[in-house]
C-alpha cells in the first residue's frame, strides 16, 4: 500500500509506521497486515481531531498533536519488588506490560480453569491467529475514530485473555500497564482482546501507572466480546505521571441477556480521555457504566460515553461522579442511542460533579437519540460544591475542618466504589481512592468561614 501524508505532524507517524509493519508480530500474516494498512490510511484520512469537532469539543488534544512521539521500546530498569504496590491481592494472574509490550518476567500467571487462555497478544498472534481473525478489529471500527484507527495501525501487543463456554474464573485477571519514562517523549499502543463465550464469567483489570517522570502517550483500544448470557466485569484505573497523556477506547459487544459491567477510576495524567463504547446487540442485555474521576492542578480529564441499544428488552444504566480541584478541567459527554428495533428499552444516565475551587472547571452534555417509539430514557447532570451544612454537622461532632471535608468527599466518590462487586478489586480501589481525593485549600477555608458562621448564629 503506498501512502503519501503533506501534513508534516503526520509525517513522523509515517515515517514511523513503515519501520514498524516490516516487523512486528504477524507481519506475514495477510489479514493482520491489510487491518494495519486500513488503519493507518484512515488515520492519514482523519488527522487528529480538533475542538471544533463536535466530540472533541471540550479537549484540546495539542499536546498529543503537536508533539513528535517515538514508539516505546520495552527496556526499563524494573524489578518485582517496584511493582508490588500494583498488585492486586487475590488476583487470578497479573499480565506486565513495560512501554506497551509484554514482560514475562514481571507477570505472574497462576492457576486458571481449563481452557482459559490469558497471554500477551502478540504471544497470541504467533500461536493463535486463525482464533484472532473473527474477533481482532471486528468491534472497535476506526472508520470515524482517528485513536482507534493510529492504534490498528501500530497493534502489536497487548492483553489476551480468552474463556470458553460455561466457564466461571472467580478471581480477577490483571492486566498492569507501566510507563517508565526516559526522557524523550514516547508512545504506546496497546490492544487488549476479551473474548467471554456463552455462559462465561470473568473480571478484567486494566492498571495504567508509571514508575519515572516523563511524556508518554499511551493509546489503547480494548475489544471485549460477551456471549449470550456472558458476566463480565471490566475495571479501568488509570494513575499515570502528570505528564502522561492517555486515550482509552473500551468497545463492548454483547449477545442476548449478557450482562456487562465497564468501571473506570481515572486518578492521574495530564490529559486523559476515556471512551466507552457499549452495543447491546442481543435481547435481553444489561450494562452498568460507572465512574469516578478526580482531577487537580492542570489535569484535564474526559469522559465520553456512547451507548448503542440496537435489540429490544435491554437495560442500561450510566452513573458517573467527578471532584474536581485546583484548575483541573473535567468533561461528561453521555450519549444514548435507542435504534428503531429496540423497543422496550430501559436506560438512565446520570453525571453527579463536585467543584472544589473556583477556578475547577466541568463540561457536562448528556444526550438521548431515541428512534423507538416504546422506551424509558432518562437523563441529568448536577454541579455543585461541598455542603455547608453537612460541614458543620461533622463539625459539631468534633472532627476539624479537613478530616470533615474529606469524609465527605470519600463518601461521595464511594457513590461509584459501592456499585463496584464486593471481591478483590473493589477492596484494593476502596483502600487506594481515599490518597488521591484533593485537600482543596480554598474550600477549606470558605468552609471554614462558613461553619464559624453558624458557630456565631447559635451561640
Amino acid at each position: 500500500m503506498s501512502l503519501t501524508i503533506t501534513t508534516p505532524e503526520l509525517q513522523g507517524y509515517l515515517e514511523g509506521f513503515t519501520r514498524f509493519e516490516k516487523s512486528a508480530p504477524g507481519h506475514d500474516l495477510g489479514w493482520l497486515r491489510t487491518l494495519r494498512q486500513e488503519g493507518f490510511a484512515r488515520f492519514s484520512e482523519l488527522g487528529f481531531p480538533t475542538t471544533h469537532d463536535e466530540d472533541w469539543r471540550f479537549t484540546n488534544i495539542s499536546p498529543i498533536s503537536r508533539t513528535a512521539f517515538q514508539l516505546a521500546d520495552g527496556a526499563g530498569k524494573i524489578n518485582s519488588r517496584d511493582l508490588d504496590p500494583f498488585r492486586i491481592p487475590g488476583a487470578a494472574c497479573q499480565l506486565v506490560f513495560i512501554n506497551g509490550r509484554y514482560s514475562p518476567e514481571l507477570s505472574s500467571l497462576g492457576k486458571l480453569p481449563k481452557g482459559v487462555r490469558v497471554s500477551s497478544l502478540a504471544e497470541a498472534i504467533k500461536n493463535d491467529a486463525a482464533s484472532l481473525e473473527a474477533h481482532l478489529g471486528r468491534y472497535a471500527s476506526f472508520d470515524r475514530d482517528t485513536f482507534i484507527a493510529l492504534n490498528t495501525a501500530f497493534l502489536s501487543d497487548g492483553g489476551y485473555v480468552y474463556v470458553p463456554r460455561g466457564v466461571v474464573v472467580e478471581a480477577p485477571i490483571c492486566l498492569l500497564y507501566v510507563s517508565t519514562g526516559n526522557g524523550a517523549p514516547a508512545m504506546a499502543h496497546p490492544r487488549n482482546l476479551i473474548l467471554a463465550e456463552d455462559h462465561s464469567q470473568v473480571t478484567v483489570v486494566e492498571d495504567y501507572i508509571s514508575v519515572n517522570s516523563g511524556v508518554m502517550f499511551s493509546n489503547v483500544v480494548t475489544e471485549l466480546y460477551a456471549g449470550q448470557d456472558a458476566v463480565v466485569a471490566h475495571y479501568m484505573i488509570e494513575r499515570e505521571d502528570t505528564q502522561a497523556l492517555n486515550v482509552s477506547t473500551l468497545r463492548i459487544e454483547q449477545q442476548r441477556n449478557a450482562n456487562v459491567e465497564s468501571h473506570s477510576l481515572l486518578l492521574g495524567g495530564a490529559l486523559v480521555r476515556n471512551n466507552v463504547h457499549p452495543v447491546l446487540a442481543g435481547e435481553g442485555g444489561e450494562c452498568l457504566i460507572n465512574g469516578l474521576f478526580i482531577g487537580k492542578g492542570r489535569q484535564h480529564m474526559d469522559n465520553y460515553m456512547l451507548v448503542e441499544h440496537a435489540q429490544p428488552h435491554c437495560n442500561s444504566r450510566q452513573f458517573y461522579n467527578g471532584i474536581l480541584d485546583e484548575q483541573a478541567h473535567g468533561v461528561f459527554h453521555g450519549r444514548i442511542i435507542v435504534h428503531k428495533d429496540a423497543q422496550k428499552t430501559d436506560a438512565k444516565q446520570t453525571n453527579r460533579n463536585l467543584l472544589l475551587s473556583d477556578e475547577a472547571q466541568i463540561d457536562t452534555k448528556p444526550q438521548l437519540e431515541i428512534y423507538a417509539d416504546d422506551v424509558k430514557c432518562t437523563h441529568g447532570a448536577t454541579i455543585g460544591q461541598v455542603e455547608e451544612n453537612a460541614l458543620f454537622y461533622l463539625r459539631s461532632r468534633g472532627l476539624d475542618e479537613i478530616a470533615a471535608r474529606r469524609l465527605l468527599l470519600y463518601a461521595f466518590a464511594s457513590e461509584c466504589l459501592e456499585r463496584m462487586r464486593t471481591g478483590p478489586v473493589r477492596n484494593y480501589l476502596e483502600a487506594l481512592t481515599p490518597s488521591w481525593l484533593p485537600e482543596g485549600t480554598a474550600v477549606v477555608e470558605a468552609a471554614g468561614a462558613a461553619v464559624q458562621r453558624n458557630w456565631e448564629e447559635l451561640g
